[in-house]
């Protein structure tokens, strides 16, 4: 992977930026976008992310200048054959379900796009509405290929292996602990060593976009200044080169031949971009005197609905982080959802399931699925000694959280042998506590207002 050493980006997202491979200085067009005749001799050529009226604030749209427009390849044929990926969502099942590690390929050669395993989803490419769930688990680099989503956005997570990603704007290099996501249209090429595995989230609808922050202010969670953007480098065997373009659309894949790669682009501006994010940066919020904050405070990207406040899609974390409440069971909370709740574990454990939940599987509540801690998480934390405490060290695990009831795949429920027939076996444990005779005394009855003294004294 030597042509991704020592990569720079740029940062801001959602930035108008603009870029050039230094190797071909002033090749971006001053003072318009389409000249009569562009610097170099490249093409101008528009990615729309967004209708052309949309709003300015929402509008997305990049201009590349490339040594070959795309336009040019032979007609679309259908195929490859990547059975597991799909949009067929037709297997229903409300039951807590939680998937052991997902088995990466070692005998057979599988690179990204075939290695695409769609687990659930909801909705419709060709409505533009809903969003897809997937796991990829490869071994090979693709090669002389590659691929364009023309049915949505992918969030990538990876979880095992480095991604060594050549998009038309530039290379990334994406890792464990970092996210990647390439909009709708554009053109990308996943290079890996070894075994491979993560997940992906797409979605049909809107872009991905930094959550509100409300009360908490100007600043906190993700900052824009921490999302890196490629710089434009373009192959240098670009206009000599045969290559296969994979596209998927309306749930199939189609495959088309050119005389040139797809990275030809020698320079681009715009705010329609590839970028990536180390979820190290992201800078928690937290109670500081009781009780439990909802997970929405670890939002790191949305996409959001009609409806205010109401995500198609969030993309929350769970990183390391001070637990400093009082009086309060400080793990999640039993809870019934009006959201599908997806989660997956990159590395570590999970606070609320210290055993079962695996990194590299992953599990599903669906829309009013009661869950929460397990039986041993619940007596453990009931009984502990509350001292302010670092948790989650080591550890990240994420969740992808929607407002679509999500359906699951044939491959997921039933062909890929990864489901816990034992996961509901994790709430058996917990007694039933009622005593009617147990009241409350006048010191528990207290506690809660013990902070209310406190303030009065001082």
């Amino acid at each position: 992977m030597n042509d991704f050493q020592n990569l720079k980006y740029r940062n801001g997202l959602g930035s108008d930026i603009s870029s050039e491979d230094p190797r071909c200085p002033n090749s971006l067009p001053a003072g318009q976008l389409t000249p009569q005749k562009c610097p170099y001799g490249l093409y101008a050529e528009q990615l729309s992310g967004t209708a052309f009226t949309a709003p300015r604030d929402q509008n997305k749209r990049s201009w590349l200048y490339r040594m070959k427009p795309s336009a040019q390849h032979e007609p679309w044929s259908q195929g490859p054959n990547v059975p597991y990926f799909t949009t067929k969502f037709d297997q229903i099942d409300p039951s807590q379900i939680r998937w052991n590690s997902f088995d990466i390929p070692k005998e057979e050669s599988v690179n990204f796009f075939e290695g695409i395993h769609t687990i659930a989803g909801a909705g419709d490419p060709r409505t533009r509405s809903g969003l897809a769930i997937h796991v990829y688990l490869c071994n090979a680099s693709m090669k002389d290929s590659a691929f364009y989503n023309s049915d949505g956005h992918f969030l990538l997570v990876p979880q095992q292996g480095t991604l060594y990603i050549k998009t038309e704007f530039g290379k990334l290099t994406v890792e464990p602990l970092e996210i990647c996501v390439i909009p709708q249209g554009i053109r990308f090429q996943v290079q890996v060593s070894g075994l491979t595995r993560g997940y992906i989230l797409e979605v049909y609808d809107t872009h991905f976009k930094l959550p509100d922050l409300g009360p908490i202010g100007a600043n906190g969670l993700a900052n824009p200044r921490d999302f890196e953007i490629p710089e434009a480098c373009y192959d240098e065997k670009a206009p000599d080169m045969k290559f296969k373009i994979v596209s998927k659309y309306q749930g199939l894949l189609f495959t088309a031949l050119q005389d040139h790669s797809p990275f030809d682009v020698v320079a681009w501006t715009g705010n329609l971009y590839p970028y990536k994010y180390h979820l190290n940066n992201f800078c928690p919020v937290n109670t500081v005197v009781y009780d439990h904050a909802d997970p929405s405070i670890f939002t790191v990207l949305t996409c959001q609905s009609a409806r205010v406040g109401t995500a198609i899609a969030d993309f929350v974390i769970f990183p390391p982080r001070w637990s400093i409440s009082e009086n309060t069971f400080r793990p999640p909370y039993y809870h019934r959802n009006c959201m599908s709740e997806f989660m997956g574990l990159i590395q570590g454990n999970y606070e609320a399931k210290e055993c079962g939940f695996l990194p590299g599987g992953a599990s599903l509540h669906s829309i009013m699925t009661p869950h929460g801690p397990d039986a041993e998480c619940f007596k453990e934390n009931s009984q502990a000694t509350l001292v302010p405490r670092k948790i989650a060290q080591d550890s990240m695990a994420f969740m992808f959280e929607s407002c679509l009831s999500l359906s699951l795949t044939e491959w997921s429920l039933h062909g890929c042998g990864k489901i816990d027939p034992d996961y509901y076996k994790c709430w058996n444990g917990l007694e039933n506590h009622f005593d009617v005779n147990n009241k409350p005394t006048a010191e528990d009855l207290m506690k809660p207002f013990d902070k209310i003294k406190l303030s009065k004294k001082n």
